[in-house]
């Protein structure tokens, strides 16, 4: 990937670093993911940390975003 400043660029190592980090977690469940699966999951979790926190404070779900209209 290409980034346009250092600061990007570490916000997106750390991202991955989460990801990292959650694998362990979710393969010493017995949820049965195979591990593409696994590692999607850890992904959009790593991703979407900020929400996923709030969420396992006891906060609400955002409400997803309006689609756009084309045209």
């Amino acid at each position: 990937m290409t980034f346009t400043s250092k600061k990007e660029a570490d916000a997106y190592d750390k991202m991955l670093d989460i990801a990292d980090n959650l694998l362990p977690f979710f393969e010493s469940s017995n949820l049965g993911l195979d591990e593409a699966t696994t590692e999607k999951m850890c992904f959009y979790m790593a991703e979407n940390k900020d929400q996923l926190m709030s969420l396992l404070k006891g906060g609400a779900a955002a409400k997803p975003l309006p689609a756009k209209k084309n045209g």
